[in-house]
């Protein structure tokens, strides 16, 4: 049985995301859906004094939160096996990175929302959890509605691929969904003829898809995520996936990189698979 958590914070991004988690699990099928909550374990007032901090209540207050989301999901995907968590933690991220090891899960599914940098602090965590590398996550914008999976496009600097891809993790997600995979090369230095170079990355791909139903594109264009936009909404894609390079995702909270602004601005969920 496949296992999906999807973290919530009862946020309209965290519940979109949700249902979407729900849609997607009724099609993967014999797949099982942890919803997890994770509360502070003391509110303070301004001057540090303890305000509240009744755990049995405010835990409880937490679950029926969770089981009004979870019927909510329910209603969208009613053969879903869906299981809730509320948990008083002080770290969010160190008690979902525990969950994920504990239950072998297959993927995370988290919202994400906030186009600016400051709205982007919001949207840390989701982040924060793809730089920890523990399993495959994958990010639902707050407007994706779920119409399937059919097609994926895999996205790649086509640069020592047999070394940068984590082929294992991606071919396991690829069964999940068992899609056809569309990837995507983007460099504004194309010519008409590919190099023996790309050609020869190419070989390499080929191989590590080898079972799959593929196509390969390789697009001239300066700005990588207008292209990738672009190529979604021509190719009717269905969730993007991408490998973030190491150092790069989040060497800074406003440093920019490939994935990270597809992370904000992608019109699809993207699934990142590490190195």
């Amino acid at each position: 049985m496949k296992t999906f958590i999807v973290p919530t914070d009862f946020s309209d991004t965290s519940k979109n995301a949700a249902r979407f988690a729900a849609r997607l699990a009724e099609q993967v099928q014999d797949c099982q859906i942890i919803l997890y909550n994770v509360f502070d374990k003391i509110h303070t007032g301004s001057d540090g004094s303890v305000v509240y901090n009744d755990h049995e209540a405010r835990k409880t207050i937490m679950e029926m939160a969770l089981a009004s989301v979870k019927t909510d999901m329910a209603q969208l995907a009613p053969g879903v096996k869906i299981v809730c968590i509320a948990e008083e933690e002080s770290s969010f991220i160190h008690s979902l990175e525990k969950l994920v090891l504990h239950t072998k899960a297959d993927m995370v599914i988290m919202g994400i929302t906030g186009a600016t940098p400051l709205e982007q602090l919001f949207g840390s965590n989701t982040l924060s959890m793809v730089n920890k590398n523990v399993c495959p996550v994958m990010i639902v914008p707050p407007d994706a509605a779920f119409t399937g999976v059919k097609n994926i496009a895999f996205t790649s600097d086509f640069k020592d691929v047999d070394k940068t891809t984590p082929i294992q993790a991606l071919r396991a997600v690829l069964d999940i969904f068992k899609p056809f995979v569309h990837v995507v090369n983007v460099d504004s230095e194309h010519y008409v003829e590919l190099t023996e170079e790309y050609k020869a990355e190419k070989n390499k791909l080929e191989l590590i898809l080898e079972g799959y139903e593929t196509e390969y594109y390789f697009m001239r264009q300066y700005d990588f995520v207008d292209a990738i936009n672009q190529f979604v909404a021509d190719y009717k894609i269905d969730i993007l996936f991408v490998v973030p390079k190491k150092h790069s995702f989040l060497g800074g909270m406003f440093k920019t990189s490939h994935t990270k602004k597809l992370a904000y601005h992608s019109h699809v969920p993207l699934v990142t698979i590490h190195e």
